[in-house]
């Protein structure tokens, strides 16, 4: 906040609300303790949920590992094979065994990525009651998670093809805030 602060010659007190992981949590806690002995605002935190890494929801993505992440520049064939070669299933063994045992939603990746792409919550949870009863197999969920992404990416890229170095500079040039 002290970067906004400035902005205003320093003699507003601008409360900073900063969204991380909760493995940030800690660092945030002594911020807020110690902010009012400096005589300054305490820091806002939102702790924010991030996509799991392709190869497990126990992992990070890495922007060094080609094969754990969705670029946004990925096309459509590298977004195929990348989910269905990479993305960590939370399906059984055989056809069979899924079929009556089900899969795993608590750490199926496609499952865990549909939570954030899938934009009706009812279909969501019809997804997820068909794969967990084993109606639904890891292929045909990592098939739903392929179209969902695809598009986004797609919308996403058609959107970035706008900016133009005019916009960008507008977008990246101070002007003045009201506050």
């Amino acid at each position: 906040s002290s970067g906004i602060n400035a902005e205003y010659g320093g003699d507003k007190k601008i409360i900073c609300c900063v969204p991380c992981a909760i493995d940030q949590d800690p660092y945030f806690r002594i911020t807020r303790d110690v902010a009012p002995r400096l005589h300054l605002p305490k820091p806002v935190l939102l702790h924010s949920t991030f996509l799991p890494a392709l190869q497990g929801a126990q992992t990070k993505m890495s922007s060094s590992d080609g094969v754990s992440t969705i670029e946004m520049c990925d096309t459509p064939k590298k977004i195929k094979t990348k989910i269905n070669k990479h993305a960590f299933s939370g399906g059984k063994t055989s056809v069979e065994e899924h079929r009556e045992h089900g899969g795993d939603t608590s750490v199926d990746v496609s499952y865990h990525y549909l939570r954030f792409f899938e934009p009706s919550d009812e279909r969501l949870a019809q997804i997820k009651e068909q794969y967990e009863s084993g109606v639904l197999l890891t292929g045909e969920l990592k098939k739903l998670l392929i179209d969902n992404i695809t598009e986004y990416v797609k919308e996403f890229q058609e959107r970035r093809a706008m900016v133009t170095p005019d916009v960008l500079e507008k977008f990246m040039s101070r002007h003045p805030m009201d506050l």
